[in-house]
């Protein structure tokens, strides 16, 4: 019998796991999936080329205690996404680039809603012209999620961003990488020493795992409850990969959004070859492109993307408050929180809880 039981072995799991064992408690890692690394796996292509199993994965912090954490699991090599959206025909800066507000409104716009937003929409219409909106904004939030931009929570909008330069990296944070060797080998490295089960659903089994301490839990918080008050909606993506033998490469950068629904369904494309380190891909034949279809999965396995409304938010609300009650137990990371983490939000995150439990363990013991 081990002192804790972690379902789950992804980025929150695996972090969890990993201070708990270094802090001397034996600890067991399960999960239903036949891989560790949850939505952060990575695998390669028959071409030699990386790929990452659910998503891009742009690892990025300004902690640089973090930075030290995560190096302490693998090397990273640098790498500052920049993202195009096709627009009108055309590869734009994702953000917007100053510029192309300049030349398409003018400098002289002013936003189109003031006020308190009830919406996503009327949040977007606060930050940014109507034009840029409906050409970058609408089409790819409503595909996204399923539904008309204006029931979506205003608070969707805090991940956008509207530039008045033409800076081109996604993101500006001061570490910026990619694992070497991948992120399931990172998190290969975060469990080593620790036991893993996989292909094993504590849910179906929880009488057979009865830990000493306590129950991490990284899985949908509804599906824990066995979805008694509701199911929580998520949205998930389907992905579709094609190989070109003959092509270098295809598109300008590593991923390029689809907002126009006259475009497809799909919300973006990825080319694999330019998240890969430099002298590593050009010595690869071909590319693999990836379409990336958005839809709401009925099996928790697949979720991914928490929905952002109010609804959700409430039923969420009334499950965390049975969660809280239990005694022992820990529901926690992306699902079991109900809520969008990036990497090193889901790490940080994670660091902290398990110090809390430490600290917990410690002061029983002491009493």
């Amino acid at each position: 019998m081990s002192d804790y039981i972690v379902v789950g072995a992804g980025l929150t799991g695996a972090v969890i796991a990993r201070a708990l064992h270094d802090a001397g408690s034996s600890v067991l890692v399960l999960d239903r999936r036949a891989h560790i690394a949850g939505n952060v796996h990575d695998h390669v292509h028959p071409s030699g080329i990386s790929i990452h199993t659910y998503g891009p994965h742009y690892f990025r912090t300004n902690d640089d205690d973090l930075w030290k954490f995560v190096n302490r699991f693998a090397r990273f090599y640098k790498y500052e996404p920049a993202i195009k959206s096709l627009v009108d025909g055309r590869h734009e800066n994702w953000p917007i680039a100053g510029s192309y507000i300049l030349r398409t409104v003018g400098k002289d716009w002013r936003p189109e809603f003031n006020g308190t937003p009830a919406n996503f929409e009327e949040a977007a219409l606060g930050l940014m012209p109507r034009l840029v909106y409906e050409k970058f904004v609408k089409g790819y939030t409503e595909k996204q999620w399923g539904v008309p931009a204006t029931a979506l929570s205003a608070g969707l909008v805090k991940r956008f961003d509207v530039r008045e330069d033409d800076e081109p990296r996604l993101m500006r944070h001061v570490h910026q990488g990619i694992p070497v060797e991948g992120y399931t080998r990172m998190v290969e490295a975060m469990l080593d020493g620790i036991p893993v089960l996989l292909d094993t659903d504590y849910l179906k089994q929880r009488d057979v795992f009865n830990p000493r301490k306590g129950l991490v839990f990284t899985g949908s918080i509804d599906e824990f409850f066995g979805f008694d008050m509701g199911r929580l909606v998520y949205r998930g993506q389907r992905r579709v990969h094609e190989y070109f033998p003959e092509a270098d490469l295809r598109q300008p950068c590593g991923q390029v959004n689809n907002p126009d629904p006259v475009n497809g369904d799909h919300i973006r494309t990825l080319e694999w070859k330019h998240m890969m380190e430099p002298g590593v891909a050009r010595n690869i034949r071909g590319t693999v492109l990836t379409r990336e279809i958005p839809f709401t999965p009925g099996d928790p396995a697949e979720y991914e993307y928490p929905f952002p409304d109010q609804a959700n938010s409430d039923l969420y609300a009334r499950y965390r408050a049975r969660a809280a009650a239990l005694k022992d137990v820990l529901i926690c990371g992306r699902l079991g929180e109900y809520r969008y983490y990036d990497m090193d939000q889901a790490i940080a995150r994670a660091r902290l809880l398990a110090r809390r439990l430490i600290g917990q363990t410690a002061v029983e013991g002491a009493s």
